[in-house]
């Protein structure tokens, strides 16, 4: 009886001491949770200046084929750190923080577009000596990556696209009606609630996250408020659809069944072209599979992988 009041009180301690280390030192408990995070899916942070002076900030880890991951808008890499880890045991992965996110260069006046975007990119993947890879991409990740495919499809072997922005003759989706209808854009955030709010916007099913460590994370977005905007403009002004009608690489169509941000009947559309896409619609899932159910969206790209 001793040990186990013994072993009920340390619990105890160690809950306090974890809610006190959350709520009176955030920004530590962020980069701590973290830093906790990329270890336990073998990834390490790297940077890199490519000629013409653009710097870029990625992570890395694993060994095998390289594989490239794109976040999306308003994100960062670390979207990808949770599914990394069922990932890194098969590949060599590479998740950069885009130009304009993250600890990436911002410049301010620069060209934001896909195409833009996947010539810097390509720039990237030359610098790490690679040849050709294998591309996934979540949301404006997945435009992107459907746009460097499109522009270098010998050097892409396979697209993963994670409800991929870009196709704009889909269905409207909640997203496009607010915006439509009040002009504004839940996916921005100029304070601290509505950082908070793009998150139970574009989830389902949530990771918890105090919210201390909440407001951390909430800094970046506001202080990237008005260039958010403009990449915003550019995205929506940009269709990936003409210049990738007939593309013949392999790719895995994966949606969100709740996705509030682009209709999850996209997913049809882009599969109609691309004649060699293959489907998976995420009941109960929203705009960010690899975050919500990181294990299954893996367990789906192996499968995928594993069929070429």
């Amino acid at each position: 009886m001793r040990i186990v009041k013994f072993i009920v009180a340390a619990l105890i301690v160690v809950v306090i001491a974890a809610i006190g280390f959350v709520y009176l030192t955030p920004e530590k408990a962020t980069r701590f949770a973290i830093d906790a995070e990329r270890q336990r899916s073998d990834l390490v942070r790297k940077q890199i200046d490519l000629p013409g002076g653009l710097h870029y900030v990625y992570l890395e880890g694993g060994q095998g084929e390289p594989l490239m991951l794109l976040h999306g808008f308003g994100a960062d890499k670390d979207n990808f750190t949770r599914v990394a880890r069922f990932l890194t045991p098969h590949f060599r992965v590479i998740v950069p923080d885009q130009i304009g996110f993250g600890e990436s260069a911002h410049p301010q006046e620069a060209d934001y577009a896909p195409i833009a975007q996947a010539v810097r990119l390509r720039a990237l993947v030359q610098a790490l000596g690679i040849q050709n890879l294998h591309l996934g991409g979540s949301s404006m990740g997945g435009q992107i990556a459907l746009t460097y495919a499109a522009l270098r499809p010998a050097e892409v072997k396979s697209l993963w696209l994670l409800d991929p922005a870009g196709v704009w003759t889909a269905p409207e989706s909640e997203l496009q009606k607010i915006i439509r209808e009040t002009g504004h854009n839940p996916l921005m955030a100029s304070n601290e609630d509505e950082f908070v709010g793009i998150l139970a916007f574009v989830m389902s099913e949530s990771p918890f996250i105090p919210r201390p460590m909440l407001n951390v994370m909430a800094r970046e977005r506001i202080q990237n408020f008005a260039l958010e905007e403009r990449i915003f403009k550019q995205l929506q002004a940009d269709s990936v659809e003409e210049r990738v009608t007939g593309m013949v690489t392999p790719t895995l169509i994966v949606w969100g069944e709740n996705d509030r941000a682009i209709n999850v009947a996209t997913a049809n559309v882009l599969h109609t072209l691309l004649p060699n896409s293959q489907v998976v619609i995420m009941p109960g899932i929203g705009h960010l599979p690899m975050i919500e159910r990181p294990q299954q969206s893996a367990e789906d790209y192996l499968r995928f992988r594993a069929s070429l």
